[in-house]
């Protein structure tokens, strides 16, 4: 399934957004002042993808990745727990069983004041703590991933991934009870119990209370999975690929793709991420690779939590940056977003994400944005049907000579 050009796919993660009053009822890519997306939308085409998720449940990071690369998530998502274990960088044995963990501030009756406490970063010396911890039937393994989140490991006999989350989802719940395997519920509840005790009692929690922040006293668990082997990205499509990402799972997705790093200095998935350095390293790499994954990840935090005229302003980052890539030859360019945003509902919507495709065709959009790409000639697309697309246009490119 060669294509007659190489790809550049940058997947701006929680892209597009709800209309915001205090932005005149635009969304933060409407508002967001992006002379370089504009002429990529006025010089290719563009249109709307509707983001993979399952019925009535909100769509996911992991699922609508693998959904833009073609995969079927229901077949081939592993759990995110494993995409977060690998994105980290830890090799997973046969019958691990991988969860992404949060760190979070409860109250003594474990009622959820912040998932996140309060995005906390420096979290090695509590993880160092954690990994102390003994419990009967498994050994536990904490690594550190992105800021307030970590992967684990339960290694041992017989373990089972069919376990829930303890993640209520929302502020002022209480934890929920796992449930599931009873074995495996109960080794999990041995070692919730003893974090909590070991973060409760940590110097570093003691020292966050004294100076009026959030301690990180307690472990949200979800995304339970064990690593199951799928085709390759490479062997599917013919593509030699590479990915560039800051977030652990983003690279755990690459990887679990088979696709090969490429280390980009101070990439790591922040609004301080090195934007620059990524569509440098882009415009090096496609040199050697025929598709390239970019990841950027700060939109989607900043949506939730409810930060757009922030969002707007990395947006605006963004174009910026992207310049070096901008007349590149014999290339196709892909900007979208995995899945919508809401600033605020402060949390991944139902909406569809606008794309635009330079390099194949011309249809005139007058700007890269949710309402403009509505009318794009692409018209609205499966993201499982992605891929597809791609190689669709660029036979027809090929065939017809399209500039």
């Amino acid at each position: 399934m060669k294509t007659s050009k190489k790809i550049i796919l940058i997947v701006i993660d929680g892209l597009g957004d709800d209309p915001i009053p205090q932005l005149k009822n635009k969304t933060p890519l409407e508002a967001a002042k992006t002379p370089n997306f504009n002429f990529l939308a006025k010089n290719g085409i563009c249109g709307l993808v509707l983001p993979w998720h399952e019925k009535r449940k909100l769509p996911t990071s992991e699922d609508t990745h693998l959904a833009i690369f073609g995969f079927d998530p229901k077949k081939s998502n592993p759990g995110r727990g494993v995409l977060e274990v690998l994105g980290i960088g830890e090799k997973i044995k046969k019958g691990d069983v991988c969860f992404r963990g949060n760190f979070a501030t409860v109250n003594e009756n474990l009622v959820i004041i912040d998932r996140r406490a309060e995005r906390i970063e420096d979290t090695e010396d509590l993880i160092e703590s954690l990994n102390k911890i003994k419990i009967k039937r498994a050994k536990v393994i904490v690594k550190k991933a992105f800021g307030h989140r970590i992967g684990i490991i339960f290694r041992g006999k017989n373990l089972s991934a069919k376990v829930s989350s303890n993640d209520p989802k929302k502020v002022g719940l209480p934890v929920l009870k796992i449930k599931g395997q009873k074995r495996m519920v109960k080794i999990l509840e041995e070692f919730l119990e003893k974090a909590r005790a070991v973060l409760e009692n940590h110097p570093k929690n003691k020292k966050r209370k004294k100076e009026g922040k959030l301690p990180a006293n307690y472990i949200l668990l979800r995304g339970a999975g064990k690593l199951k082997k799928i085709e390759s990205f490479e062997k599917k499509y013919g593509l030699r690929s590479a990915f560039i990402a800051g977030g652990t799972l983003y690279k755990g997705i690459g990887r679990y793709l088979g696709m090969k790093e490429i280390k980009v200095k101070g990439a790591d998935g922040t609004q301080r991420t090195n934007l620059k350095g990524k569509f440098l390293a882009a415009k090096k790499a496609i040199k050697n690779y025929d598709f390239i994954f970019l990841h950027i990840k700060a939109c989607d935090n900043l949506a939730e939590d409810g930060k757009f005229l922030e969002k707007k302003e990395f947006i605006e980052k963004i174009d910026q940056s992207l310049k070096p890539i901008l007349n590149l030859k014999n290339v196709l360019i892909l900007i979208t977003g995995d899945h919508s945003t809401s600033s605020l509902k402060k949390s991944h919507s139902f909406l569809p994400n606008p794309i635009l495709i330079y390099g194949v065709r011309k249809n005139g959009c007058k700007k890269f944005s949710e309402r403009e790409c509505k009318r794009g000639k692409l018209g609205i697309l499966r993201q499982i049907d992605l891929m597809k697309k791609i190689f669709t246009l660029t036979k027809s490119f090929q065939e017809n000579k399209i500039e």
